[in-house]
């Protein structure tokens, strides 16, 4: 009885709270003063060729809906980042529909970046060409040999590719342990993944989001009684899986010991962060149309769901939505990390200010001014970039609907062009967000499908540039061209370890005060970026000093460090 009344007087605590926020009427979208333009399609420029096909025969299968993800990384180890982009295939019409599908093989795509800057289509020599019906990708080094290895989630058997090398990747599933908790059938559908040290012993385990026991012989209609998508209340929702990695290559489903069993909900997006501060990474899934869930590690090897004790299950209404994409950034700059998904169309993407270690979260979408505009939008795949290098985080978004529209556009044939929406920017200004237009039009007036979405610097000039995924679309590829400003890009690498320290918490000190990141690779929406923590420093020229506290808790400082630069820090290198 204690445990209920503490629970109930907590949520009552947040309600309150929450509800007492500045109301959406009351934050005026206020037009940007001319200004430079912040975003540019160059996807042609760069030689991106890729169309995420759905494979789709016209019975439109839930599937086909969801879209496919991005990943940004360096495949072949030449120092830039490369595109992985995850499409459907022809997987769910292989029954009932194989005389009419295209010959023409449907598979994820490799793109690797050359000397001159432009992409070329590597997937035959690299081994990544999935051809399963794919969703989500993660990337991260789970068996510390210094090459990047891949995990690709789909509707039926996912998959884990060892890299190599050079771009070279081999299909390790089966070795590995990966396919244990797989039925290989199409019911079995996860979405997302994502690389964490859950139990810091060194080594990254991995953590499977699941979306719904999807059954084809289920069909939908919408109000007017033409066939329309399924949603995820048409099926039953699923448990997600946490791999612990055993050091010696492979993982073991440990699921159950840890506790992520207890609770079911139809998952999409997913992001490993320390909460509460003590040290341990704690993974938060956004879940669609089900309460989120919070699963605090302790430190044990069990984790709880305390999403609704600490405020960030259910909006300020008490209602949980459709959570699709997820963030976990320092949006205020107080050292610990705000919560940001987006949503269906009729909700607001949702704001959970974290109010401090051991208090909670607040949910403060309006008083921040993020409700009014993204309600006629169903959000999908999102990211905290500083787009203008000020020194705070402002946020891109793609936006697209699951349920026919107007046409938006005639760039799309139908029925996609009934499902096309444009995308949004917001610039934080100190603690608030405004939306923009005129600087980000490349961006906000682009109308697609969209689903994934990676941020990462493409092109090593120190901001963040964007790749979109969208459903039957072409890959779209934004390069950034801030207004003038300092920055810092920061690499964290254990030579212990022979890779990169996931989940290392990165601290910059400046005359403009202090901005904290993580490393890590896993948010968005199905998606995987840049992990290198990025810092815009506006004005702030002259050297800056680094805390990194490690994934295992030693902390090192590193000083003197020159902005305006790409910067590798190692353990052991600090003071």
């Amino acid at each position: 009885m204690g445990v209920r009344v503490r629970l109930s007087l907590l949520l009552v605590f947040v309600l309150f709270t929450a509800c007492g926020s500045e109301p959406a009427s009351e934050v005026e979208e206020r037009e940007a003063p001319p200004s430079a333009v912040w975003l540019v399609e160059v996807a042609d420029e760069l030689g991106v060729e890729f169309v995420h096909r759905t494979g789709g025969g016209g019975d439109l299968l839930f599937p086909e809906m969801m879209g496919g993800g991005v990943a940004l990384f360096d495949a072949d180890e030449d120092g830039d980042l490369d595109i992985y982009l995850v499409s459907g295939s022809h997987e769910l019409r292989r029954n009932r529909e194989a005389s009419e599908a295209s010959t023409e093989p449907i598979v994820n795509r490799l793109l690797l970046r050359g000397e001159d800057g432009r992409y070329i289509d590597a997937t035959e020599s690299s081994g990544l060409g999935d051809g399963g019906y794919g969703t989500g990708v993660a990337v991260g080094d789970f068996d510390n040999d210094g090459h990047e290895d891949v995990f690709v989630a789909n509707v039926g058997p996912d998959r884990l590719y060892r890299g190599l090398g050079g771009g070279i990747y081999e299909d390790v599933t089966h070795s590995a342990g990966v396919d244990g908790y797989q039925d290989d059938s199409e019911e079995d559908w996860s979405s997302s993944a994502a690389f964490c040290d859950v139990d810091r012993d060194g080594d990254l385990d991995l953590y499977v989001v699941r979306y719904v026991v999807w059954d084809r012989e289920i069909g939908c209609t919408d109000s007017a009684g033409r066939r329309e998508y399924c949603g995820p209340d048409s099926f039953e929702d699923r448990t997600d899986v946490l791999l612990g990695n055993q050091g010696d290559g492979t993982f073991r489903d440990v699921s159950s010991e840890a506790g992520i069993e207890v609770v079911t909900g139809a998952g999409l997006g997913v992001v490993c962060e320390d909460i509460d501060d003590d040290g341990w990474v704690d993974i938060y899934v956004a879940n669609d149309g089900d309460p989120n869930q919070l699963w605090m590690n302790q430190r044990n090897g069990t984790f709880v769901d305390d999403a609704l004790i600490m405020g960030a299950s259910v909006n300020a209404a008490g209602v949980h939505e459709a959570g699709m994409g997820v963030v976990a950034a320092d949006f205020d700059n107080d050292a610990d990390f705000d919560l940001f998904l987006t949503h269906l169309r009729d909700e607001t993407n949702t704001f959970y200010r974290n109010l401090g270690p051991g208090v909670g979260f607040e949910d403060n979408t309006a008083r921040v001014g993020l409700a009014a505009a993204s309600t006629p939008y169903t959000g999908f795949g999102t990211a905290p970039l500083d787009l203008d290098l000020d020194g705070d985080l402002d946020l891109v978004i793609t936006n697209g609907r699951v349920l026919r529209g107007e046409p938006l556009t005639e760039a799309l044939p139908e029925p996609w062009n009934l499902y096309a929406e444009p995308n949004l920017v917001y610039r934080n200004e100190g603690g608030t967000f405004r939306l923009l237009r005129e600087e980000a039009r490349s961006f906000t007036d682009r109308i697609d499908v969209g689903r994934g979405l990676a941020v990462g610097d493409l092109d090593a000039d120190g901001d963040l540039d964007l790749v979109v995924n969208a459903i039957e679309s072409p890959a779209r590829v934004y390069r950034a061209t801030p207004p003038p400003g300092h920055w810092l890009s920061i690499d964290a690498i254990d030579p212990r370890l022979d890779r990169r320290a996931l989940g290392a918490r990165v601290t910059v000190f400046s005359g403009a005060g202090r901005q904290t990141r993580t490393i890590q690779s896993a948010m968005s929406y199905l998606s995987s970026n840049d992990p290198r923590a990025h810092f815009g420093l506006g004005a702030q020229g002259s050297e800056v000093s680094v805390l990194v506290r490690w994934p295992d808790g030693l902390e090192e400082t590193f000083v003197g460090i020159d902005v305006d630069q790409a910067v590798i820090v190692r353990r052991g290198e600090g003071s």
